[in-house]
């Protein structure tokens, strides 16, 4: 069970009309990431507004909101590809301040951005291991064998079925392109997992490919998962927590199986109707 203390008074004060489900700071006994009072702007525009979240061990986290509500800049904050402009965070109960990508990355912290980061022209095995290739000593040739034999046995054994391994991947369906990403993030044994919408614009198939993998890495229970998503479908099939963020405030965080499709969405439609009502007194 969750704990959870109030957040900034001033603030929630400020947002209780609006908002009265924002979420305050909070935590779990078995955190392995936690963030409170993170706040993000680029110039005047207000990306997010004081964010506290957590993710425990083993879990996976969906994280929902509208197109443009912070979900991908929260996650590029944690993984060090961008500072936040205020708040705190905490690795394995440490104090965090991932200074870049790389950084984040030697924390065991891994993202698979939404572009999912691969190069078409180079081969499958090439992009498993884009920018962490093997080397031979004492002459620092890249071990193109190793990564061949080791791209090969890892996509076996998680169940990720890609006949050829040495043809670009420019050749592959988008769900096989998005496993490979994936497979690269879970190889590098990382113990928290960032997935930016690798599910978007993708088929039944493909996507089912994806969320057997998920499945495979939760049984596994190693490794924590925050998923952005918006088929609430996913959310149900493959998530232990929900949280929403809304105008850069996490409103809602639940467990799965204490919420429902028609909650997410009585949510989401009571913020279009704020959007109206701000227009409409505005115009």
């Amino acid at each position: 069970m969750s704990v959870v203390s109030e957040g900034d008074p001033a603030l929630a004060a400020n947002n209780e009309s609006e908002y009265a489900g924002h979420i305050g700071p909070v935590s779990a006994p078995d955190d392995v990431l936690r963030v409170e009072h993170i706040t993000k702007h680029f110039g005047p525009t207000v990306a997010l507004r004081d964010i506290n979240l957590h993710l425990r061990k083993g879990e996976v986290l969906g994280l929902l909101g509208d197109n443009g509500a912070g979900k991908s800049t929260l996650l590029k904050i944690m993984n060090g590809f961008q500072p936040a402009d205020s708040g705190k965070m905490w690795l394995h109960g440490e104090p965090f301040e991932p200074k870049s990508v790389e950084d984040a990355r030697q924390h065991g912290i891994d993202m698979v951005f939404q572009d999912l980061a691969l190069i078409d022209q180079l081969t499958v095995y090439e992009n498993f291991y884009l920018r962490r290739e093997p080397r031979l000593k004492p002459f620092g040739l890249v071990n193109k064998r190793k990564m061949k034999k080791d791209a090969r046995a890892v996509l076996d054994q998680i169940g990720i079925n890609i006949p050829r391994i040495d043809v670009p991947v420019a050749r592959l369906s988008g769900g096989q392109r998005q496993a490979i990403a994936v497979a690269r993030s879970v190889n590098s044994h990382s113990d928290i997992l960032f997935l930016d919408e690798v599910l978007a614009a993708m088929g039944a198939k493909e996507g089912a490919m994806i969320l057997d993998l998920v499945s495979k890495i939760k049984e596994e229970g190693n490794t924590s998962i925050i998923m952005i998503l918006h088929n609430y479908a996913h959310v149900f099939a493959a998530c232990d927590r929900v949280s929403m963020i809304q105008n850069g405030l996490i409103t809602l965080d639940k467990e799965t199986k204490d919420t429902s499709a028609d909650e997410l969405n009585e949510l989401v439609v009571e913020e279009y109707r704020r959007a109206r009502q701000t227009l409409a007194q505005a115009a």
